[in-house]
């Protein structure tokens, strides 16, 4: 039998398409209820191994590496949804405005290896080893979407002035942005439960429409870790909020962490952007308008309300697994099945549009919704937080890869 990759890509989709279903109770029948019975007992491991792992490194069993600099984390308890992107976003730009020179440090999910290493030479000239992937020096951007992932490429895209480091092993990109870079502030993306580095800061957020998710441990939910783990926050930013009351969820909130500043958030379409073309037109250009929604992101739902909120009328909702790779023949067909249904546009989310490769013949416009981040309350908190940061001396020069605090 020959080997088909697409074919083999195709049953991968599928199991994880309906693996996602069983998760959110979406699946039905006895393979489902089976599934999700396997998936249970998982989670009861998964959660003796989250214990002892968070007990190793409170008991300082684990290494804990200090960098001499400013470490702050962005992260969540649960498994996507949350909107961090747009957060990172935000907090990267406002300090850079404010003077520091950040370095975001991300993993770079579902990022291709490089085909031959990068080449990056000190102020000396000698070649540097151990280099993480540079997605940006804060000048230059130095990868596609492939290599450095889609949320990566997208914060590189759209920061200027603030350096993107990819790599697993974050101590390692750290060190080469305070020495290789000078940064003075790193940003530790996606980094609650990355406990090798020591964060000064652990802003932690949660959804307002799905703050637990489904309320399980992966793999039978979609929750990181237990409720209590948000003891460890100094930051709570409550996202998605839609500009509605969120005392019940800050009241669940408070029962785990009472000292944490609460900041309330809305993430709110700014405008949409050609993805090929770059062209920008207001929100109202949606207003009546036959959509086609594509997206390959945790809740694909809370984009699509979006996008009816503005007007437009959705006829087609094509979803895919978060950080799904579009292959061409998808997106040639997707475009010829809007076209015969006569649909004005395809509306996309911003961190899909990187992923999308331009097809034979471009029949409907595709664009992007902008997104941006709207502080309803707690702005106080949220300029205190930024003055606290900025108000930091110059960093240290950085200990050795063993110490430990």
């Amino acid at each position: 039998m020959s080997y088909n990759p697409r074919k083999m890509k195709s049953r991968k989709d599928e199991l994880e398409e309906w693996v996602t279903e069983v998760i959110f109770n979406r699946a039905h029948g006895f393979r489902a209820w089976f599934m999700r019975c396997i998936l249970r007992i998982v989670s009861w491991v998964f959660y003796i191994i989250v214990r002892v792992r968070l007990l190793l490194f409170r008991r300082r069993l684990r290494t804990v590496h200090y960098l001499g600099t400013f470490v702050v984390s962005v992260g969540n308890i649960t498994a996507g949804g949350t909107g961090k992107t747009p957060v990172v976003e935000l907090l990267a730009r406002t300090l850079a405005a404010r003077g520091r020179k950040c370095a975001i440090l991300t993993r770079g999910y579902k990022s291709a290896d490089l085909p031959k290493p990068q080449l990056w030479k000190d102020p000396q000239g000698k070649r540097v080893k151990r280099l993480p992937k540079i997605a940006s020096d804060g000048t230059t951007r130095y990868l596609t979407p492939l290599y450095a992932g889609d949320e990566p490429f997208m914060l590189a895209r759209n920061l200027d002035g603030v350096a993107v480091l990819v790599d697993k092993d974050r101590v390692k990109s750290g060190i080469f942005a305070i020495e290789q870079l000078g940064s003075n502030t790193l940003i530790l993306d996606d980094g609650m439960q990355y406990l090798k580095l020591k964060h000064e800061i652990d802003i932690v957020l949660v959804d307002c429409g799905f703050p637990f998710g489904t309320g399980a441990l992966l793999p039978r939910g979609t929750m990181r870790e237990p409720r209590s783990s948000l003891a460890r926050a100094s930051y709570i930013i409550l996202t998605k909020s839609q500009g509605k009351p969120q005392n019940e969820l800050i009241a669940t909130i408070r029962r785990y962490n009472r000292l944490a500043d609460i900041i309330v958030t809305n993430h709110a379409p700014a405008y949409l952007e050609n993805v090929f073309t770059g062209e920008r037109r207001p929100l109202d250009f949606l207003r009546d308008k036959f959509v086609a929604c594509l997206s390959g992101i945790a809740r694909p739902e809370s984009f699509e309300s979006l996008v009816e909120e503005q007007g437009a009328r959705i006829e087609i909702r094509r979803r895919y697994p978060d950080h799904h790779w579009f292959d061409q023949s998808e997106l040639d067909a997707f475009m010829e099945r809007c076209a015969n249904r006569a649909i004005d546009m395809i509306v996309t989310t911003e961190k899909d549009a990187v992923r999308l490769q331009r097809p034979e013949e471009i029949e409907v416009p595709i664009y992007f919704l902008r997104i941006s981040i709207e502080i309803l309350q707690g702005q106080a908190e949220w300029e205190r937080l930024i003055d606290n940061i900025v108000a930091l001396g110059a960093p240290q020069p950085a200990p050795q890869w063993g110490d430990v605090l």
